[in-house]
């Protein structure tokens, strides 16, 4: 079986839809998803590098043919690819300028509640995790392997101007692998549960079980 390493997003777990419908769709057709926690060491002390050295774990129990970050799990996935260079991407409304945007709309006071969907309850999680944030920047340069992005065009948490100005930075430095796409699904929000199908087609674009066909009705790069 092909092998996707799956990052998931802020405040969530494995078991979210995406990653449940995610297999739905393509482990009849011989591909695996790994999913691991990513609430590394947990999430009221979440740690980046803890996040990324937990995937980085996954990665070695299972080599990966794809990874596929989703929001936060994104930026994990890129940094994680500076070990895995040849792995091709898939990032899911990447959270590019996670940690600034969040902190200029926290509350006061440390811990921070939040609701978490995996636990389905509220959960404090400290200040450092986001401050700590807005100090890094996995997208400064793009990764070695074919990277898709999919971006929602109403998109509410993360502004897609700033994705595409992250992606035409990238295309302009001529490191981009030539086979990357970028793909905005018009009527897609941050979720994107709605267009999991969508994202089911990237995967198979970068395990290299579909090509890109013809322009759908719609505008957008369709995958046969």
């Amino acid at each position: 079986m092909s092998a996707v390493l799956y990052l998931h997003g802020f405040a969530s777990s494995p078991q979210g839809r995406k990653v449940a419908a995610l297999e739905a769709i393509l482990a009849p057709e011989g591909v695996a998803i790994d999913a691991p926690d990513l609430n590394a060491p947990s999430f009221a002390l979440l740690d980046f590098d803890a996040m990324v050295d937990r995937a980085r774990d996954a990665a070695r129990d299972r080599p990966p043919d794809v990874m596929a970050g989703s929001s936060l799990g994104a930026l994990v996935a890129l940094a994680l690819a500076r070990h895995l260079p040849a792995v091709p991407l898939v990032l899911i409304a990447p959270a590019l300028g996670f940690g600034r945007r969040w902190i200029e709309k926290l509350p006061p006071g440390d811990p921070v509640p939040f609701f978490h969907h995996g636990a389905n309850r509220e959960i404090p999680i400290h200040r450092k995790f986001f401050t700590g944030m807005a100090g890094r920047c996995v997208e400064a340069a793009p990764p070695a392997a074919p990277v898709s992005v999919v971006m929602g065009a109403r998109d509410e948490s993360v502004p897609i101007d700033a994705v595409r100005g992250v992606w035409e930075r990238w295309k302009g430095s001529g490191a981009l692998d030539p086979r990357s796409r970028f793909v905005e699904l018009p009527g897609g929000d941050h979720g994107l549960t709605e267009f999991v199908g969508d994202l089911a087609a990237e995967i198979r674009l970068a395990l290299g079980k579909a090509r890109p066909g013809p322009p759908r009705p719609d505008g957008l790069p369709a995958s046969r």
